[in-house]
């Protein structure tokens, strides 16, 4: 059991003020795992200060010193692969497969965000103003459970590349993930104050950072109803704020799509880290005319997914992150009971053998309609629902009648039409046929789904402010 008392704050480990303990449990048995102090006001305010203290100096690096810090930070991770990625299977029952991607591309995040330090990104002539990209000052990074590392790289590395000096907060529960990374920024060895790092809730770690007149910018992924509290908060200090939110991703199967490929695409879509991703393509569109051949394909397939112990290669179903989160699910699988879909494979309750853990039953509901809460609210789980379009002006209808805008998917055979669909579809990415994780291009959502980008330049360029000099 790994008991985790200290956060990282002004370039050290400092013991926690906060005295709340809170446990870690594996959620493929939920056993007891680590236990973590969580740090509170009085921590989150040192965090801030030793940011502060710290922006002046490494604002005013030069880019090609901050290209050097971010591969010291590449090179540490790099020693800690092996550690991240056990600690996201047994701490997030992330599969193995996933956990190394996504642990991996967090290392790379800092090798990536050295391609935006190039002078054009920081300085242009504008008719006869020279215009000076500058970077805002404290940048607080709040990071969701789902793969946490790879969130807080990601931020981080474009909040760095910038000039900004950050402060973390981790999901309370991927504290066992938090504790390898802070040992990895502590090997890099960056000055001081640059990073720092606090386990702990919201309430009282991400107020603090939301709240506090020294810090300047707000990067958070999460749900809809907390970034909303972020924003409010954020607008009494005037805080710049990049907010990745909720997804409830169509994928719209178009008419000339062969069965079998469309099926296996929506499932790699839709079950996307077991559901549990805000770009998860959760609401899968068919044609009208073909509901009982996708019906009958969609539960072949679905039922030969193997949910169990996700430290296994041969594991594609894996536990949601805990007991609560298991029951949300169920509540949702209730409900579209209750609303009259049509429950095709899965339902109520846990594969059978795997009660301890916290394991659904991967569930696809058919007869569907737009308006039901299994197709407009996020699950968060392995739950899908498919929905009938009679033709391609209803299916671009239906695809954008949801309050979000994050993600969406097409497959077909005629790319032509397909790009044609995608140029009507009000989402921050749309993917034609085949899932591509590209992070040079801009990722973020429209609608309730978040404003401002992350990753390449437009990520580097959102933790700055431009200034224009006359003469």
């Amino acid at each position: 059991m790994q008991i985790i008392t200290r956060h990282f704050i002004n370039g050290e480990f400092v013991q926690s003020h906060g005295s709340i303990v809170a446990e870690v449990r594996n959620p493929f048995n939920n056993v007891i795992i680590g236990r973590v102090t969580l740090g509170d006001t009085v921590d989150a305010e040192r965090a801030v200060a030793a940011a502060k203290a710290a922006f002046p100096a490494w604002s005013q690096t030069t880019l090609e010193e901050r290209k050097a810090w971010l591969q010291k930070l590449a090179d540490a991770l790099t020693d800690r692969l092996h550690d991240l990625t056990a600690a996201c299977i047994a701490e997030f029952g992330g599969l193995t497969g996933f956990s190394a991607y996504a642990m991996s591309q967090a290392r790379d995040f800092f090798v990536l965000a050295q391609e935006t330090l190039k002078p054009e990104n920081f300085e242009q002539v504008v008719n006869q103003a020279t215009v000076t990209r500058v970077p805002l000052g404290v940048a607080a990074l709040l990071t969701p459970w789902n793969g946490n590392p790879w969130f807080i790289c990601g931020k981080a590395a474009s909040a760095l590349a910038a000039g900004c000096t950050v402060v973390i907060k981790p999901s309370e529960l991927s504290a066992l993930e938090a504790q390898v990374l802070m040992e990895a920024f502590h090997a890099a060895g960056l000055p001081a104050g640059v990073i720092n790092l606090v386990n702990g809730r919201g309430e009282q770690v991400g107020n603090t950072y939301t709240r506090s007149p020294d810090v300047q910018k707000i990067s958070f992924t999460g749900s809809t109803r907390v970034g909303k509290m972020i924003n409010r908060d954020a607008t009494e200090t005037m805080k710049r704020v990049t907010l990745e939110l909720g997804g409830k991703s169509p994928t719209v199967i178009m008419a000339d799509a062969d069965v079998d490929g469309a099926v296996r695409f929506a499932l790699t879509v839709g079950l996307n880290n077991t559901g549990s991703a805000c770009i998860a393509g959760t609401r899968i569109l068919v044609p009208e005319h073909r509901a009982e051949e996708f019906k009958a394909a969609f539960k072949t397939r679905m039922q030969m997914l193997r949910a169990g112990d996700p430290a296994d290669p041969a594991t594609t179903i894996q536990p949601m992150i805990t007991a609560n989160h298991w029951q949300r699910v169920q509540d949702y699988i209730q409900t579209g009971i209750d609303e009259g879909a049509e429950l095709i494979t899965g339902g109520l309750g846990k594969p059978a053998g795997l009660e301890a853990g916290n394991f659904v039953k991967p569930t696809l509901f058919a007869n569907v309609r737009n308006d039901m809460a299994i197709a407009q609210e996020e699950i968060f789980g392995p739950v899908l629902a498919m929905i009938t379009y009679r033709d391609e002006a209803e299916a671009v209808a239906i695809a954008n009648d949801i309050e979000y805008g994050l993600h969406a998917y097409i497959y077909g055979a005629d790319l032509e039409r397909a790009r044609s669909i995608a140029n009507r579809l009000q989402a921050g990415r749309v993917m034609i046929n085949e899932m591509v994780d590209d992070p040079r291009a801009p990722f973020g959502g429209f609608k309730m789904s978040g404003f401002g980008r992350e990753f390449g330049v437009a990520g580097m360029q959102a933790f700055t402010e431009p200034r224009a000099v006359f003469g």
